[in-house]
C-alpha cells in the first residue's frame, strides 16, 4: 500500500501496524488523536526532519521602537540568530562601507593571490564590532511569539530590515509527505500501543469465554520500553542544530 498522505490514512496505517483489523485495538478515537498529536509534537521538537531553518524579515516601525520587541509568526520552535541593526562599524552606504572600500583597494591582489588576507581582515572587523559595539541582547519564548531586543531604542532605525534566523515546524497540513515519515509512524504506533496496554490493565485477571485472559501489563511494558528507547535515540542522535533561544 502507498504511504499515507493524510492524517486519517496515517491513523489507519498505524492501527494496522499494531494488529488491526485482525485484533481489536481497544483505544478510543479521541485517545488515538491525542497520541498522534503527541507523536507529531515530539517529532518536531527532537527530530531533524520535524523542523526547517528559515530567515524572517521584518521592517522596523515606530511601534516596534516603543514596544521594544518584534512580532514573530506562531509555531516557531526557536531562533538561532538575529541580523542586524545599523550599528556596525563596517556599515555605511555605498562607497562609505568598510567592506566595499577594502575590496575596492585590494581587488587586483585578491584576484591573483590568496583570499586569506581578506578572510582574516573580515574576521578582525567582526571581532572589533563585537568588542566595540556589541551584540543586542535578545529574549524569546515560543509561546509569546515575540523577540525582545534589550538595547538602546535610539539605535533602532525605522524603515530598516531586521532578519531573524529561526527554526519553523514542518506542518503536515501543508506538507502531506510528513505522514510517510518512518520514524514518526513507528513512534505514533508505539504511543497508541502503550495507550492500548494502559486501557487493558483495567481488566487485569478478567477472563473471557474459553479461558482467554487480557494481558495488558505485557503490552504496556513492551510499548513503554520501546517508547523510552526511541525518545532517547531522538534526543541524543536525531536533533537538529541547537537553538540559541527556545521556548
Amino acid at each position: 500500500m502507498a504511504q499515507p498522505q493524510s492524517r486519517e490514512e496515517f491513523i489507519q496505517y498505524i492501527l494496522r501496524k499494531i494488529g488491526a483489523p485482525v485484533i481489536q485495538i481497544n483505544v478510543a478515537e479521541e485517545q488515538i488523536d491525542d497520541r498522534v498529536d503527541e507523536a507529531v509534537s515530539f517529532w518536531r521538537d527532537y527530530h531533524y526532519n520535524g523542523s526547517q531553518l528559515v530567515y524572517l524579515k521584518h521592517i522596523i516601525t515606530e511601534q516596534d521602537k516603543v514596544n521594544g520587541w518584534i512580532p514573530l509568526p506562531e509555531k516557531l520552535l526557536g531562533i538561532s540568530n538575529i541580523f542586524n541593526f545599523d550599528t556596525s562599524i563596517s556599515m555605511g552606504g555605498g562607497i562609505f562601507n568598510v567592506q566595499y572600500q577594502f575590496v575596492l583597494n585590494n581587488v587586483q591582489d585578491m584576484s591573483s593571490y590568496s583570499m586569506v588576507n581578506y578572510y582574516m581582515t573580515m574576521q578582525h572587523i567582526e571581532f572589533m564590532q563585537e568588542m566595540l559595539v556589541g551584540k543586542p541582547i535578545i529574549r524569546y519564548n515560543k509561546h509569546v511569539n515575540k523577540v525582545f531586543i534589550d538595547n538602546d531604542k535610539e539605535r533602532w532605525t525605522v524603515g530598516t530590515y531586521i532578519i531573524v534566523e529561526a527554526y519553523d515546524i514542518i506542518d503536515p497540513d501543508e506538507y502531506s509527505d510528513v505522514w510517510g515519515d518512518r520514524w514518526l509512524q513507528n513512534y505514533a504506533s508505539v504511543l497508541v500501543r502503550e495507550q492500548w496496554g494502559l486501557n487493558l490493565t483495567k481488566f487485569t485477571n478478567m477472563q473471557l469465554v474459553g479461558g482467554v485472559s487480557f494481558n495488558g501489563e505485557q503490552i504496556l511494558a513492551e510499548a513503554r520500553a520501546e517508547r523510552e528507547k526511541m525518545e532517547e535515540e531522538a534526543i541524543n542522535n536525531l536533533q537538529p542544530l541547537t537553538y540559541n533561544f527556545i521556548g
